[in-house]
């Protein structure tokens, strides 16, 4: 290894970047001489097999020629660019009057922006946030939370089961189980995630469509706990005060249980095809968490309580936002999303 292979190398790089006739063929220059695998590259970390007296003349040599690669290049590319233009301007048909193409800056997608804001709300309330797998098992979306297999609330949830046995979660409900079981108690924790229903889509209905739950387990908990989080979290996500009401709820693993309805942002509680013209929106389950999940979870409800709430992110948003069809938010027409840049 000596001076003039790094001769050679200059000689064959810069011919070639001479000859090149495309913005294409100078990046496959650049990778043959400037790549990982590059020749100067290869150059650069042999410098360590010279002797000890060669190395700082040849690593000096090397990095002069790989700057001169460089410039080359970048000369060569504005030859091409300037000749690109200058053959566009020469063309007839040319209207360079015409606009040119505005760039546009993209934006997040408005249930991302509104779940950043639930989580910044629980989190200042010391909630964790945690994120656990869409596809379950039995055991943690129905069995642990006291849906056993004969149990008629399965029938409610028509779910996507997968050939492995496992299933699309129907309900981000599982989170409880899973935390239950890696924390200590007591905490308080969220879970946001998309869920999955095999049911018909409508203006208020989707097969995919994204939930919060939340869970808090103390020794000491209530359903006024419950109500006081709730409607924290409503008053700063819309920034005033939003009526809600509490009906008595059935869901397997809560006792008691509960329907929390808000009014609707849509139509001010007028009525809507949103809220079917009730002027109100169910808008998330709640209640203390059963005994029997709690036993599932491995605590002993003799020493632990909790209670749990279950809400719609997309009813949520198409509330923050005044959204009159759910199929919106998961249609991805860019006409649609650009309106929350």
């Amino acid at each position: 290894m000596d001076l003039s292979q790094l001769e050679q190398v200059e000689h064959d790089a810069l011919a070639a970047v001479g000859s090149a006739s495309a913005e294409d063929e100078l990046r496959e220059l650049e990778v043959r001489f400037l790549g990982k695998k590059g020749s100067i590259t290869s150059l650069t970390r042999s410098i360590s097999e010279l002797p000890k007296d060669q190395r700082g003349a040849f690593g000096k040599a090397t990095n002069i020629l790989k700057r001169a690669i460089v410039d080359a290049i970048e000369a060569r590319r504005t030859q091409l660019v300037e000749g690109n233009v200058s053959a566009e301007l020469e063309d007839m048909t040319f209207d360079v009057t015409l606009p040119g193409t505005v760039a546009t800056a993209g934006t997040m997608h408005p249930l991302t922006q509104v779940q950043e804001q639930v989580e910044e709300i629980f989190s200042a309330m010391g909630y964790y946030v945690l994120d656990y797998p869409e596809v379950e098992d039995d055991f943690h979306n129905f069995e642990a939370l006291n849906i056993p297999s004969d149990h008629p609330a399965r029938d409610m949830q028509d779910t996507f089961w997968l050939k492995s046995g496992h299933l699309l979660r129907t309900h981000t409900s599982p989170g409880q189980i899973r935390a239950m079981g890696e924390f200590e108690a007591p905490f308080r924790a969220i879970f946001p995630g998309k869920v999955f229903r095999y049911e018909a889509v409508d203006a208020s209905h989707e097969h995919t469509f994204h939930q919060v739950e939340g869970l808090m387990i103390d020794r000491e908990v209530s359903v006024a706990h419950l109500i006081s989080s709730m409607t924290i979290m409503l008053s700063e996500i819309f920034g005033r005060e939003v009526t809600v009401r509490l009906r008595p709820g059935y869901f397997p693993f809560v006792e008691p249980g509960f329907e929390l309805d808000m009014s609707c942002q849509i139509c001010s509680g007028s009525g809507c095809k949103v809220c079917k013209q009730s002027g109100w929106l169910e808008f998330l389950g709640c209640g203390l968490v059963h005994p029997n999940v709690l036993r599932h979870a491995g605590l002993d409800p003799n020493e632990w309580q909790g209670w749990a709430f279950g809400m719609g992110l997309s009813r949520l948003v198409m509330m923050q936002y005044g959204i009159d069809d759910i199929r919106h938010i998961m249609g991805g027409d860019i006409r649609f999303l650009r309106q929350f840049g």
